[in-house]
């Protein structure tokens, strides 16, 4: 070849090489690459022209080929990174893990991903983290040892693949596994052993919803992030153990400390406890003398507010009792518990500052009962004016509002009326009327605390109390129904009205809501929910029937506002989904064919009602409120379904 035709070789070569330059210089996909190529063809150019163009697409192709493998590998070694720095951060375990198997997922461009952890206790395997899972039954699977393909990767501790996941028998199949499977709709996965040395303490899964290879380099990816979840699980033990330990040195060194002053706060307790009662302190001066002796916080709490268990047992014992770094001392007068000294953040008490405790509420409870004698005129008036707001007998609203100014009580203010009764039947009528006197004690001392009134009512109490803000009718009852039984020491069921207002102007409706917490307390004893407490809003669609009102639109709001809020934000139809999620037994893979659509699609809009209505939207109860929720929907609106888009 002579070196003219040399050159034109060369300069035809370089010319057949600029095209696809250009194409690597954008990105472009690697189906462009043979346009260049077609359009020679389609020209009629000679065959070495296009010879030389194939011959430059060839390494084009290759030079795209290794640019995107670094790519994804800087891809890769930056997440491996992140989530190691995540590790050496360690605060939260599970946020890690979340981490983990999101990197994994993303990473992967698979549909699923999910780590499971073996539980020695149980024998099994649970479900730790998923991302991208959207079956209740599969996020809530345990798994027997050696059942599945995690089975099979726990046995071996070798990583394992299956390109199609019920043709595969290689592993053993059981109905469980397989259903929830099934309803999340995956068929390809992936499993690599999460090991800690030679054990096997779970598996970290990638799962597509359709036949896919894994390459061996996604395999060894995921296996990275497996050594680094089982990093983290391992770092997290060892930061409890040495937290442990730390704890436990820490209250050696106060009991230490606090050692050398025992016996000269102990000589002191007498005199201070007998010049409070003799010059007539209260209880809250007992408290705070008792906290200068014992260096400490001690304060007087009603006995609903004490921690239960630990209250029982000093009651039964007569002796202050330990409660985590916490002291509690019943204070009882003649079998009755009238509240609890709790002295916080003080572990290593010294017996005799024990005993200080002690004899601090012996002396409290003498004031108590000093009090109570005293305040017993004040509870028949407070009774008093409750029954005629009852009985509806005074409507002069200035009137009203003078007799419960003076009881230090406010009818302006926002109110829920309590219908209390045992729940225990008496061996006799003397007992009967022990057990109700002993109620109506507890209550009248419950209002004059918390600036309500009380009466006794139908064989048992009704109480007026004020609600604070942030508060719900369902938490006052619970909490009142709770402290009168911690009292009485017998169980106490409670119903409560809705909210009430403007009662000094319209006093009739006291009656009218004691007659709705007359209806959920004989509710709760239907239900055999006896020493709890409910209002009408705590019965779900159950409360539509016991509530004064039928607030159909509250229910639907509370239950499913946030689901209808979007679909009218955005005109997507998730409420139709949810309706088909449901008709198909809350399988995915039905639903999609009901829907007409891809799983993929209805695993994305159940997504993002999960994230509406929160994580356990799935549980039985919830399922239960959001399909009737549905049902009110529908018939209560006027608009028409539109088509799904999202």
């Amino acid at each position: 070849m002579s070196r003219d035709q040399l050159k034109s070789a060369e300069r035809s070569e370089a010319s057949a090489e600029a095209p696809f330059l250009e194409l690597l210089a954008r990105g472009a996909s690697a189906d462009a690459y043979e346009q260049p190529v077609l359009l020679a063809r389609a020209d009629g150019l000679p065959p070495d022209r296009i010879a030389a163009l194939e011959r430059a697409k060839l390494l084009a192709l290759g030079v795209r080929s290794e640019m995107e493998g670094r790519r994804r590998r800087e891809a890769e070694l930056s997440a491996l990174f992140e989530t190691a720095h995540d590790l050496a951060g360690l605060r939260d375990l599970d946020a890690v893990l979340q981490a983990i198997v999101q990197r994994a997922r993303s990473l992967l461009g698979t549909d699923v991903a999910y780590l499971s952890l073996n539980d020695p206790a149980e024998g099994d395997t649970y479900m730790r983290v998923t991302e991208g899972s959207v079956a209740a039954r599969f996020q809530q699977l345990r798994l027997g040892m050696g059942e599945g393909l995690g089975g099979l990767v726990a046995q071996t501790a070798r990583p394992y693949v299956t390109d199609d996941y019920f043709r595969d028998d290689r592993f053993q199949h059981t109905p469980t596994i397989d259903a929830g499977v099934r309803d999340e709709g995956l068929v390809a996965i992936l499993g690599v052993p999460l090991m800690l040395g030679p054990h096997v303490i779970g598996v970290l899964f990638a799962a597509d919803r359709r036949a896919r290879v894994f390459e061996r380099e996604q395999i060894a990816l995921l296996g990275s992030f497996a050594a680094l979840a089982a990093a983290a699980i391992d770092t997290a033990n060892l930061l409890t153990e040495t937290r442990e330990a730390l704890s436990g040195l820490e209250r050696a060194n106060e009991i230490i400390r606090d050692r050398s002053g025992v016996i000269e706060r102990a000589s002191d307790v007498h005199d201070r406890l007998a010049e409070l009662v003799l010059r007539g302190g209260g209880v809250h001066d007992v408290s705070a003398a008792v906290s200068e002796i014992l260096d400490g916080s001690v304060q007087f709490v009603d006995a609903g507010a004490a921690p239960g268990d630990a209250l029982e047992v000093s009651r039964a014992e007569g002796h202050a009792v330990r409660h985590g770094d916490d002291w509690v001392a019943a204070v009882t007068a003649g079998g009755e518990l009238l509240g609890a000294l709790v002295l916080r953040g003080h572990p290593g008490l010294d017996p005799v500052d024990q005993r200080t405790l002690e004899r601090a509420a012996m002396v409290t409870s003498l004031l108590l009962l000093a009090r109570r004698s005293a305040s017993e005129a004040e509870q028949r008036v407070r009774g008093e004016l409750l029954d005629d707001l009852l009985d509806a007998r005074d409507r002069d609203p200035r009137l009203l509002r003078e007799r419960a100014a003076r009881l230090d009580a406010d009818l302006d203010a926002t109110h829920v009326v309590l219908a209390s009764r045992l729940d225990a039947t008496a061996a006799d009528a003397d007992h009967e009327a022990a057990a109700r006197r002993r109620l109506w004690s507890a209550a009248s001392h419950l209002a004059a605390t918390r600036h309500g009134l009380a009466a006794a009512r139908d064989g048992g109490t009704v109480l007026l109390l004020p609600l604070r803000p942030g508060d719900t009718a369902t938490e006052l009852a619970r909490r009142t129904a709770k402290e009168l039984g911690t009292a009485v020491h017998e169980a106490v069921s409670v119903g409560a009205s809705a909210p009430v207002q403007d009662l000094a102007v319209r006093p009739d409706t006291v009656a009218e809501a004691y007659t709705e917490g007359q209806r959920c307390l004989e509710a709760l004893r239907l239900l055999g929910r006896t020493g709890d407490g409910a209002a009408a809003e705590d019965f779900g669609f159950l409360g539509l029937l016991l509530a004064g009102s039928r607030d159909i639109s509250g229910f639907v709001e509370r239950t499913i506002g946030q689901v209808v809020t979007y679909d009218e934000k955005r005109g997507t139809d998730l409420l139709h989904t949810l309706d088909a999620y449901f008709a198909c037994g809350m399988s995915p893979a039905r639903t999609k064919e009901e829907l007409h659509v891809h799983v993929n699609t209805v695993a994305q809009r159940l997504e993002r009602v999960g994230r509406l209505l929160g994580p356990d939207w799935q549980s039985p109860a919830r399922t239960l409120e959001i399909q009737l929720a549905l049902r009110l929907h529908r018939l209560t609106s006027t608009g028409q379904h539109r088509p799904p888009r999202g």
